[in-house]
């Protein structure tokens, strides 16, 4: 008998198994990952980006945990003397926004330092002082969080995975098609092989297959998948080192080896499990973008595109982490709609907490629970998304 079976062996659903097995008196954990290859998963084709530059609260100090966790992470999750590198950077955030956002984010920055977070704000003489090779003439402000950073996806997925089975979590590579219950509880999870595991609790971790987890338990949610590319391009003109940058219209980007990654994802994209990458798309969107902000992109190229998928909570855009009040041995850690991966390894923690002591001890998540949904009423993180 599995004592806690989590579905979806990405970065949150590995998260959550090192955190549970890293108690003294572990439970028993099996995680389920029908592709243990990830050849579709979303962890793999994220940005990588880890940052404090949220409205919430309770985002800002999930960040303030993972960030420092990230920076320790080759050393925190190395097995057997192995390291778990994680290319950890700390490059820095820059938002920057014209006068549509100027008080959104001098708003959020209020916030941010109630929290402890290191920034600067910076006008458009000092942007452009500072980030000499940048457009700043349209721009009314910018905030600069020199300690966020950036991470490689793939390594934090393998390293919480490998760490997780070291401590000894269970891997099983099947689709699970059903989830039995028991009135408010939950008794077992069946596979498409036939096969089954018998759980006290179900963890859905299947970020943008919740919704289909969810079915299974007899619920329904918000999260939708949704598509987004993800660029890798090279820039033929030197310029100063960049930060990761972020805009209103959603132009995100950051350094990447010799060249730079990121995107500019359409929010009013069709939602449905699509990975067929629109080889034009970069032409027609993303470079545009970049050439209008950095002049010195107009001869940029683009060397490689992925196709991902956010698990876009249609509700607020915020992830839904706890349990479902029909079945409170259900447990949602999905939903987050782009920043996942750097919220994992809080929202791992989070999830052993609600498990093994009852209740949210670290930092009290109630506000991004079931019972928002289940009012219909929005939690919405007003941070540039």
């Amino acid at each position: 008998m599995a004592d806690v079976v989590v579905v979806g062996g990405g970065a949150i659903g590995c998260a959550v198994a090192c955190f549970l097995r890293m108690r003294p008196s572990p439970p028993r954990v099996t995680v389920i990952e029908r592709d243990p290859s990830y050849a579709l998963a979303s962890t793999p084709r994220a940005s990588g980006g880890v940052r404090r530059q949220f409205s919430c609260p309770e985002n800002i100090q999930l960040s303030n945990f993972s960030i420092p966790f990230f920076a320790d992470f080759a050393e925190a999750m190395a097995v057997e003397g192995e390291r778990a590198d994680i290319n950890f950077r700390q490059g820095g955030y820059l938002f920057v926004v014209d006068g549509r956002g100027t008080r959104l984010l001098e708003e959020n920055a209020k916030v941010q330092r109630a929290h402890g977070v290191r920034l600067d704000l910076l006008d458009r003489a000092m942007l452009r002082d500072r980030f000499p090779s940048m457009v700043v003439d349209d721009l009314e402000l910018a905030v600069h969080t020199p300690e966020d950073a950036w991470v490689d996806p793939h390594s934090v997925q393998q390293g919480f995975r490998r760490k997780a089975r070291a401590l000894g979590a269970e891997f099983l590579a099947e689709e699970v098609t059903a989830i039995e219950r028991d009135g408010p509880l939950v008794r077992r999870v069946r596979f498409a092989s036939g096969g089954e595991v018998p759980a006290d609790w179900v963890v859905n971790a299947a970020g943008a297959w919740a919704d289909t987890v969810c079915a299974m338990a007899g619920m329904q949610s918000p999260i939708r998948p949704m598509r987004r590319f993800e660029h890798y391009f090279e820039c033929d003109t030197a310029i100063e080192p960049l930060p990761y940058v972020k805009d209103l219209d959603r132009l995100a980007f950051r350094p990447e080896g010799r060249g730079y990654t990121g995107g500019k994802p359409d929010s009013d994209e069709p939602r449905g499990f699509n990975f067929e990458v629109d080889h034009g798309y970069f032409e027609r969107v993303v470079w545009p973008a970049l050439a209008e902000r950095f002049p010195a992109f107009e001869r940029t190229k683009e060397k490689s595109v992925m196709a991902g998928l956010y698990d876009q909570n249609e509700l607020d855009g915020n992830a839904i982490i706890g349990p479902w009040a029909e079945c409170p041995t259900f447990l949602m850690a999905a939903g987050f709609s782009g920043h996942g991966l750097m919220h994992a390894p809080g929202v791992g923690r989070a999830i052993a907490e609600l498990i093994m002591d009852g209740g949210f001890r670290s930092i009290d998540l109630a506000r991004l629970g079931w019972d928002r949904v289940a009012r219909g009423e929005p939690y919405r993180e007003r941070g540039i998304l």
